[in-house]
């Protein structure tokens, strides 16, 4: 069978696979938790400073009191770094997988922000939330991992308040020719969903109501933000 077949079936069942309590999740909780190793793993594996990471989720500690942020896909609770014991927020871990969210409550009860943490069983495309409910929504790592990455970001659009945030990091394919032996094993792994490139990024925020979002590239991975019009 060539290849393109092969990864085409991949990426069908891409969701069926995070469903699951995937070995790579633990591995890449491990890597934002454990900042020294984290550091090279991050910088010899992509090629990118995991340090952009830990800056957007400090965003997080920013939002102001009555605030509300969803955190999709939350997968291990790398974000709640960025959550402050006693903020007056509520903070959304919203995940395909059981696994993840009982891993995100267990990161969340010992940083002591527990109290402020819900989870929510959720798909991204049909986000159980009611139009303009957040303040701030990130999306860490997940939007690779998604069969239709642009009908995520429409949805993430829709329950995010205008003036409110989003901000995320993804594997995209355009990053270089250096990172696709990590692309293609990422997608036979079925971890990983059609991506796109830093132009078809762009569109789908603008089109979605991020006309002036923010893109930056670390390695293979791609940091974006931007404030819904």
């Amino acid at each position: 069978m060539h290849l393109s077949s092969v990864l085409r079936g991949r990426l069908d069942g891409v969701s069926d696979v995070w469903r699951g309590d995937h070995p790579w999740a633990a591995f890449y909780d491990f890597m934002v938790e454990h900042e020294r190793v984290g550091r090279t793993l991050w910088q010899a594996g992509a090629r990118s400073d995991i340090r952009l990471l830990y800056t957007a989720a400090a965003e997080i500690g920013r939002v102001p009191d009555g605030g509300r942020v969803l955190d999709v896909p939350c997968g291990g609770g790398v974000a709640l770094r960025g959550l402050r014991p006693g903020q007056d927020v509520r903070y959304v871990a919203a995940d395909i997988a059981p696994a993840m969210l009982e891993r995100t409550l267990g990161a969340a009860a010992r940083r002591g922000v527990r109290d402020l943490v819900e989870a929510v069983e959720a798909d991204v495309e049909r986000l159980p939330f009611a139009d303009a409910s957040f303040d701030l929504v990130v999306s860490f790592t997940g939007l690779h991992c998604f069969p239709r990455p642009e009908a995520a970001i429409v949805e993430m659009a829709r329950v995010l308040r205008p003036g409110g945030v989003l901000s995320g990091s993804a594997l995209l394919n355009d990053t270089g020719v250096l990172y696709e032996p990590l692309r293609i094993a990422g997608r036979l792994g079925g971890l990983l969903g059609p991506s796109g490139t830093r132009v078809e990024l762009a569109h789908w925020l603008a089109a979605a109501g991020f006309p002036d979002a923010s893109i930056r590239t670390s390695g293979a991975l791609v940091y974006f933000r931007g404030t819904r019009a």
